[in-house]
């Protein structure tokens, strides 16, 4: 050590004062840094460099802070969960559910409005048939097919309406299959019509292209893309060389434990909490405030675990079982810096098809962009709120005014929120955004139960009424 200290003095006095850590210091010495300067590197241990979780960092492995992040969020919530057993007990049911199927001798008035779906589908299989036949010209066809779509939409509406058997869950679903059916028929009707028109262009291969162009109206092609996990119809379809049994199982278990915790949230914290709330929130106790904040925080797991279900799990096994090969259903939406960005990407599915069949169709006829991407967007938050609204049976507007709001915030506050603050207002929004907009909407719906009930003291709540939220049917 005694040596390495002269020999480092000595050699400081000779650079004047040259600092080892400077990379020009050693360029001009003609032996090597490690035969000149054996521990130079305990000398020089610090050089420039930025904190790992500072922004302007390169790092991105992140796990173990996931894990943690997750860790305190299964304790945090474990409090809630006993504070609400220590309340009201266990109430989670799940044979509750099945009991409801068989106590109404099958009437299941969603599952038939399910079924009954298929006459919507044939009849736009028969119209593009006809088509083909020249029984039908181009835009007698289409007319027909925008009348078949029109009554798919009023159907349900109506069904759901006139028919209190059905239960708020029951007419949910019941509306989801019946707006993505709508969506998948009216790709299907004006895809084929491009295939139609593009083969019109080449007459050379008349009757060749025709029967080839006819081999694809077939019921197998159009079911299959009815169950595929898309929106967008195309011939020949991306697959896989086959179906992975492990992954098919991993989906399907994954499936029945996010159904299993969303029954177990909505028994278990969601009804008991609205089903206990007065007529006035301005007139509610202490108490009452408190369990509502729990409430919200329990819708809030809710709609994150069936958007988890809908987006990820159901249609990758869906994917799985049919080997369907295009599997991007949403894109790093939790990255997004601008709610516009988390749009795009959180539903890739439902962007493909509005910007194939809406957007760029309305840019076709003139409109503006900007104006064009406004229409979608003034659509998609009308069918959030058709929804929602329609299996409550309340029209409030909360879906489509928070929708509104969080497009006035992301026009006229975008130049302000950037990077990480951007992304931080987008997470505060869709924290605090549906799970407030789905909780005013359940609170009206539970306080209209409770009106019911008050003009009705003596009688036991009728079973034609408004069903719970979990009966199937």
């Amino acid at each position: 050590m005694a040596s390495m200290r002269k020999r480092f003095s000595s050699s400081s006095v000779k650079e004047d004062g040259i600092s080892l850590c400077d990379s020009t210091s050693f360029s001009t010495f003609d032996l090597t840094s490690e035969e000149e300067h054996p521990y130079a590197s305990l000398l020089c241990c610090h050089s420039i460099q930025d904190s790992l979780l500072s922004s302007n960092s390169s790092f991105t492995r992140y796990r173990g802070i996931l894990n943690w992040i997750i860790i305190l969020l299964v304790l945090t919530h474990a409090h809630l969960f006993l504070e609400n057993f220590i309340q009201h007990g266990f109430l989670v049911d799940v044979k509750k559910v099945l009991g409801h199927l068989i106590e109404d001798n099958c009437n299941w008035p969603s599952v038939i409005l399910i079924l009954a779906a298929n006459t919507f589908a044939l009849i736009a299989l028969l119209l593009e048939r006809s088509q083909e036949k020249a029984m039908l010209s181009l835009s007698n066809a289409h007319r027909l097919h925008l009348t078949n779509l029109g009554l798919l939409v009023l159907f349900p509406a109506a069904v759901i309406v006139h028919e209190p058997a059905m239960s708020t869950g029951g007419a949910f679903f019941s509306l989801l299959f019946y707006a993505i059916l709508g969506m998948k028929l009216y790709s299907y009707q004006e895809t084929n019509r491009w295939y139609r028109l593009a083969h019109l262009e080449k007459d050379q291969n008349g009757p060749a292209s025709q029967k080839h162009h006819n081999e694809h109206l077939t019921f197998r092609e159009l079911y299959y893309f009815l169950l595929a996990p898309t929106l967008c119809f195309q011939r020949g379809f991306p697959c896989c060389p086959n179906v992975r049994i492990n992954k098919l199982l991993h989906r399907l278990i994954e499936m029945v434990v996010v159904v299993q915790i969303m029954v177990g949230i909505v028994q278990q914290w969601i009804e008991p909490i609205f089903q206990r709330s007065e007529i006035s929130f301005s007139s509610m106790a202490i108490t009452t405030r408190v369990e509502h904040l729990v409430g919200l925080v329990a819708p809030t797991h809710f709609l994150w675990l069936l958007f988890f279900f809908l987006t990820h799990s159901y249609l990758n096994f869906c994917a799985e079982l049919l080997r369907f090969g295009d599997r991007h259903f949403y894109g790093d939406w939790w990255n997004a810096t601008t709610l516009i960005a988390f749009w795009k990407n959180w539903n890739i599915p439902f962007q493909r098809w509005c910007h194939r069949h809406i957007y760029t169709r309305l840019v076709e006829r003139n409109v503006s962009p900007s104006h064009a991407e406004l229409l979608v967007f003034l659509m998609s938050a009308a069918l959030c709120e058709y929804m929602i609204a329609l299996p409550l049976h309340s029209w409030r507007l909360w879906i489509f005014l928070m929708m509104v709001f969080e497009l006035l915030v992301a026009v006229f506050l975008r130049n302000y929120f950037q990077g990480n603050y951007g992304n931080g207002l987008v997470w505060l929004f869709l924290l605090l955004g549906p799970p407030l907009a789905v909780t005013t909407y359940f609170h009206d719906y539970y306080v209209s139960l409770h009106v019911n009930c008050q003009h009705r003291p003596s009688q036991s709540p009728p079973t034609s009424e408004r069903r719970v939220f979990l009966q199937l049917h």
